[in-house]
């Protein structure tokens, strides 16, 4: 077999996505901003930016050269996670390189076996990934519906379960910017001596008390894991996973993502640390950007479309390829909107997923829901 011949069946592969519309390729940035995740505008932020040329200045290393239990422990990094564990309320904060890891590494590492994890249908395929590669049984419950959840615990008692249950979900999801029923989720968790684990990804820095989140109230108890991530409205990388002490412990022991992986830069801590203290010294990024959630909601209505209510408005369109020559028209005329396609989102849910950021003025929305009104039509 010659070389080429073994690379057939990953160009078959490719092919069959194509016929589905569902191919993708890498593309820059361009346009005005509605793809982004830079709620607050903190990517480019000069606070932010003097902060860790700062840091560079004074001898912060660029690499941790190392994991956290080698070399790897900067005076950076822990001091992000005491700032993180004070600014949000928990016992304590690690640190790890990036979201979809950190909850890859949670799921892989606290529940054990005999345990049951009960995850929202709709949640990010870290927590999918995460949850099949441990220990756990994984089930899932229908989208938002604290009954599922309920009922996915009693089912899983009445066949014998006997470990912990973890309820696991985004308080606001990613692709459809609404959120989960926390109030209810936490009674359950009490009344079956579960854990919550909350992903946090898309309401950090953007709701709740100087941008705690949606799970604020919750921080704190020894049934409730949370992660932050500092990759979207905080503007650097990395993520938080804040929990009880022993928990934080038990991680640092047992959790082979964080163990075996080189430490995230010390730099990144220093961009993370000072977003936090932006977002909590300037309310008036999170009061601008409700204008905007606010505009855009009156703008799908006018266009008989339905508003998520957040900062991540998603226009489902339905067919793939409908979707994509949407998108792509709306980028023709200067505006960085995305088609979203399965398996991303269920089947038959193909989306535009406009995200609002500080990154645009308000004409700008307005510019784009016209335009999306034209194109609308158009491609009808």
């Amino acid at each position: 077999m010659n070389g080429r011949a073994m690379l057939d069946r990953y160009e078959a592969s490719l092919r069959g996505l194509a016929r589905k519309n569902r191919l993708r390729a890498l593309s820059g940035r361009a346009g005005l901003d509605f793809a982004s995740n830079d709620y607050l505008g903190l990517a480019r932020s000069k606070r932010m930016a003097e902060a860790v040329a700062a840091a560079l200045a004074a001898g912060t290393p660029v690499g941790a050269t190392g994991s956290r239990l080698l070399r790897g422990n900067d005076p950076e990094h822990e001091v992000l996670e005491a700032k993180a564990a004070g600014f949000f309320g928990a016992e304590r904060a690690l640190f790890f390189g990036g979201g979809y890891v950190a909850n890859f590494a949670v799921l892989t590492t606290l529940p054990q076996k005999g345990d049951l994890i009960v995850l929202d249908e709709l949640i990010h395929a870290s927590a999918h990934e995460g949850a099949r590669a441990g220990r756990a049984e994984v089930t899932e419950a229908a989208h938002n519906d604290a009954d599922a959840v309920d009922d996915a615990i009693q089912t899983w008692r009445a066949r014998g379960g006997t470990g912990r249950a973890w309820i696991v979900v985004e308080s606001l999801y990613s692709m459809d910017g609404d959120r989960a029923p926390l109030g209810e989720l936490i009674e359950i968790a009490d009344r079956h001596d579960a854990f919550l684990f909350v992903d946090e990804a898309h309401a950090t820095g953007v709701y709740g008390p100087d941008g705690r989140g949606l799970a604020h109230d919750l921080e704190g108890r020894d049934n409730v894991v949370v992660l932050h991530t500092c990759g979207k409205a905080l503007g650097a990388s990395g993520a938080l996973v804040t929990a009880p002490e022993l928990l934080c412990d038990y991680l640092v022991n047992r959790c082979r993502p964080f163990i075996y992986a080189t430490a995230p830069s010390p730099l990144m801590a220093v961009a993370a640390a000072t977003a936090l203290d932006i977002v909590a010294d300037e309310p008036d990024r999170r009061e601008r950007l409700a204008g905007l959630v606010a505009l855009a909601s009156k703008k799908a209505g006018e266009l008989g479309l339905p508003a998520s209510g957040s900062q991540i408005l998603p226009i489902i369109v339905g067919d793939n390829r409908r979707a994509m020559a949407l998108a792509e028209a709306l980028q023709s005329r200067g505006f960085d909107v995305r088609g979203i396609r399965p398996p991303t989102v269920p089947e038959g849910t193909a989306r535009l997923r406009i995200s609002l950021t500080l990154n645009v003025a308000e004409d700008d929305v307005s510019a784009l829901f016209d335009a999306l009104a034209e194109e609308w039509e158009r491609t009808r």
